[in-house]
Parts: C-alpha cells; structure tokens; sequence
C-alpha cells in the first residue's frame, strides 16, 4: 500500500510549523493571563478602587455617620484645608518630626555602619543585635517606650533620679514630647539606615584603598574620597524611604502621647485620623489624604531627579 499510493504517506505529515508555533504562543498569553488576573484584580480592589473612591469623596461633604445622599462641594474641602492655620502649624510639626528623625537615623546609622564594617571578628552577631528594634512592632514599641518614659514609674527618670538629676516630664511636656517621639522613632528605625549602609560599605572595592595606603592616603582622605562618595548613592534612597515613612507617622503618636499635650506632637496622619473616625467628616479627611498623596508624588519625584543627576555626574 504505501508503494501504490505514495501521496497517502505524504498527507500524514505533520502541520507547518508556523501554525503550532503560533497556537503554542496564544496558549502561552492565555496561561499567562489566567496567572496574572487574580493578582491584578485583587490589586484593583484593594489599592486603586480605594484611591479612586477617596478622590471622589474629597469633592463631597459625605460623613459616614449622616445619612441621605452626598453634596458636591467642589474644591471648597480642599480650598479650606489649605488656608487652615490648624492644618499649617500640623505641617510645620510633621516637618519638624521628618527633618529631626532622618537626620538622627541617617547620621548614627552610617556611624554604627561604618564601625562595623571595620571589624573583622563579630560583625555578623553585631549586624544581628543592632537589627533587633526594626523587628519589633511600631505597637509594641511604643507601650515599651511609654513606660521607659513615664514621668512617675519610668526607668529612665529614675536613672536620672539616681544620678542626682531632676525628673523630666517626656511626654508631657510641651517641649520635651516631640523629641521623645524623634528618639523612640531613631531607635527603632536606625538599623534601617545601618544595614543599607553597611550593604554600600561592603561592596566598596578593597582595590582602592590598597592603592589610598600605598600612597599614604590618611584615614580622613580615604573616607571624603573612596567610601562617602561609592556609598552616598546607596544612603540617599535609604533616606528616601525613611523619609516617606515618617511623614505617614501614626502609630508611635496614638500610643505614647495621642497627638498631646495639647495638639504639639499631632502630625498630619494623627490629624486625618482624628478628622475621620472621630469628627466622622469623611470628605474632608478624603481631601486631606489626597493631598498627602499628592506632596509625596512631587517630593518624590524631584528627588528622585537629583539622585538622577548625581548618577551622571
């Protein structure tokens, strides 16, 4: 049979393939849009259609506690968000808090880094210790830090009692609150710093500081010219991070001293917070988070343009 009828064998072939590659190339896109969907659905639902919904409740006087249909307001929330003097001395207080953190965090952190990374026995058991606040809860923290710093029971005042010092009131105080709450924030959050610190001092090449000590660089040479400049890159997106977290800051304030004495340590989450679950003004507190949103996007983005312009540099 296959000798007589040639053209028989000929039809058993198998397809171009052309054809199989392509239908293997839409069963591909179909499995990867079958894995992909769920994620991107539930991303959909749980970040973008929020932000969509608090943008369209910042242009209404909705309150979650009245009810009846919304009103549209336009720009009237954000109007008078803006010219608040309450809203402006809560910016100059998140200011103070973010500028006074970071600053703490990046200076100790590159220190303890930097110190660390000169040794040669321990480093690994150092690393370890020194990373044990940032694994704490920001809760858990703040109730330890709340008794450390009572001015009645607090360990802290009593070293000072017995040193011959006066009894200082830490969170309670007008002035004394928001550092408190800068150096509970510097101790948790320094390891941070130190950890992207010690990765950049790490990778520097040893090559270059063999070459600084065959020409008898100093330790202060080495320091401005070799590791400051190959780590500073690295150091800045640490302080990047640090710096949108601490602008976001909530935790630490409602449990060591619930935005007090007075309005003094409110930031402006503390202030979100309490416009929206405890004045029930939905909108405006809709407004506020918008525009939170909206200054990090911008202060981001410059940032992220100088970090740009010293990369080419």
């Amino acid at each position: 049979m296959t000798t007589d009828h040639p053209g028989q064998v000929a039809s058993a072939t198998p397809p171009a393939p052309g054809r199989s590659r392509r239908s293997r190339r839409l069963s591909d896109r179909g499995l990867a849009v079958a894995f992909t969907s769920p994620a991107l659905l539930l991303l959909l639902a749980m970040s973008v259609f929020p932000l969509l919904w608090a943008l369209y409740l910042s242009f209404t006087d909705y309150s979650a506690t009245r009810g009846g249909p919304a009103q549209f307001l336009w720009f009237e929330n954000y109007t008078a968000i803006l010219t608040s003097p309450q809203v402006h001395q809560r910016a100059l207080t998140t200011l103070v808090y973010v500028v006074g953190a970071v600053t703490l965090q990046t200076v100790l952190g590159f220190a303890i880094a930097y110190l660390i990374s000169r040794r040669t026995h321990g480093r690994g058991l150092l690393t370890t210790l020194f990373l044990v606040p940032m694994m704490l809860s920001p809760v858990v923290v703040g109730l330890f830090w709340r008794f450390m710093l009572d001015a009645q029971f607090g360990v802290i005042n009593s070293m000072l009692g017995s040193l011959g010092l006066g009894q200082v009131e830490w969170l309670t105080g007008q002035r004394t609150a928001l550092i408190s709450l800068i150096l509970v924030d510097t101790w948790q959050w320094t390891p941070f710093i130190m950890l992207i610190a010690l990765a950049g001092l790490t990778a520097v090449p040893t090559y270059l500081y063999e070459a600084a000590s065959i020409d008898r660089a100093s330790e202060w040479f080495r320091f401005r010219t070799i590791t400051l400049p190959l780590v500073w890159p690295l150091l800045l997106i640490a302080v990047l991070f640090r710096a949108i977290e601490a602008f976001r800051l909530f935790d630490l304030v409602y449990i060591l001293t619930s935005g007090g004495p007075g309005v003094s340590t409110e930031t402006l989450s503390f202030h979100v917070y309490k416009v929206a679950f405890l004045g029930f003004n939905t909108g405006t507190a809709s407004a506020y988070g918008i525009l939170m949103v909206l200054v990090v996007i911008v202060l981001t983005q410059l940032y992220l343009r100088y970090l740009n312009k010293l990369k080419e540099d």
